[in-house]
């Protein structure tokens, strides 16, 4: 069973209060043991009170820091107007400040993030300076505070750098599969307007013969252009190379073969398919579709499947549409979870949104792992 994305946020944000308030805890019993009597209270209010936005600022960050590290600087300030209180920003308090740097520099632009960072410092010194002459004491807890601050700088940056790194393969993956479904556009538009070249020359043929009969084979090529347009529009969107060598767009009729290939290299695989299906005539777009991922999703039980002992590809008449399913009886694996599935899952999902189809990928209920896709078949086309 998979584990919805919102409880492990929620878990993430109990987990972390629970440190915050472990280190407020820990901070007001040393100054109660250093101070004596209620010292303790300013340090704890105020800690409390900059870690809240910490917790709220996990996942957009801009202004919880600016209300934390505003906090934090009015505590500063207070203590800078002549109270004899403990030095702020506390340990505590900059636990909280470390969460606020750590998730503003690995979420937000730049400038944002830049300044958000150095705030850190400048309030660490700020309050050193509203202390007064220095001492062990205070100088151990500057020192704190600022390996505090590496330690959000360290772990905040190359979260970053990874976050950035994902997006940008992503993109690359969905830009190749632009590109791919592009290339096939030569094939959809030549397996339409054949068929018009076609009904043009029996046209010629007829008006020689039986004139009256020309505008029947004139209805028949303007329905076939029609055809013709609505596939290149669920195409040409997508155009982004002047290439116009296309590979030959496999059918449905490969998926033996595809499927042979697979079972000498793993689990055994098993083909439905409804009688007639290798002799649909469904558009190309739709049919390479199908074959594609079929291809790809037995690749995935190939690389992140390996107890997977067999693997059924289903291919369906659906109402409007056609069904393609891959389901394996592989034990769930952490490498498979839906919210850090590959990148092939992205491609998939992309060529298929772009033919109007949906595309579910997620462990099955009586165990195992299914990629299911959904593609509409245009009316007037044989299903």
């Amino acid at each position: 069973m998979t584990v919805p994305g919102g409880w492990g946020r929620g878990a993430s944000v109990a987990g972390l209060a629970a440190v915050f308030l472990a280190a407020i805890a820990v901070q007001a019993a040393a100054i109660a043991q250093t101070w004596g009597g209620w010292y303790w209270v300013p340090g704890a209010v105020s800690a409390a009170v900059v870690c809240v936005p910490a917790l709220l600022g996990l996942r957009r960050p801009l202004w919880p820091a600016v209300a934390g590290f505003g906090l934090a600087a009015a505590a500063v300030l207070v203590r800078l107007a002549g109270p004899d209180l403990p030095a702020e920003p506390s340990p505590a308090m900059t636990l909280g400040l470390a969460v606020l740097t750590g998730s503003a520099l690995r979420t937000l632009a730049p400038v944002r993030a830049a300044a958000v960072a150095a705030a850190g410092p400048v309030l660490i010194i700020a309050g050193q300076l509203a202390a007064g002459t220095p001492s062990g004491g205070l100088a151990a807890l500057t020192a704190l505070d600022g390996l505090v601050w590496l330690a959000a700088v360290g772990a905040g940056l190359p979260l970053r750098l990874l976050d950035a790194r994902a997006r940008r393969v992503a993109e690359e993956v969905r830009r190749d599969e632009r590109l791919e479904l592009a290339r096939e556009l030569h094939d959809v538009v030549a397996h339409h307007i054949t068929g018009m070249v076609v009904q043009a020359q029996g046209a010629q043929v007829v008006a020689r013969r039986n004139p009256e009969q020309v505008g029947e084979y004139l209805g028949e090529m303007e329905a076939a252009g029609t055809e013709a347009l609505a596939a290149m529009r669920r195409v040409v969107g997508l155009l982004r190379d002047a290439d116009d060598a296309a590979p030959a767009s496999p059918g449905t009729e490969r998926l033996g073969a595809l499927v042979e290939r697979f079972r000498r290299q793993g689990p055994e695989v098993r083909l439905s398919m409804p009688d007639g299906a290798a002799d649909a005539q469904w558009p190309p777009e739709v049919t390479t579709t199908v074959y594609r991922v079929a291809r790809e999703a037995l690749t995935n039980v190939l690389r992140h499947a390996p107890g997977a002992r067999s693997v059924t590809v289903t291919v369906e008449r659906a109402p409007g549409g056609v069904t393609v399913e891959v389901a394996d009886d592989a034990p769930a694996a952490p490498a498979r979870h839906p919210h850090r599935g590959g990148y092939g899952l992205i491609g998939m999902r992309e060529r298929v949104e772009s033919l109007g189809g949906s595309l579910r990928a997620g462990p099955r209920p009586g165990g195992g792992w299914s990629v299911r896709a959904e593609l509409p078949v245009p009316a007037g086309e044989p299903k």
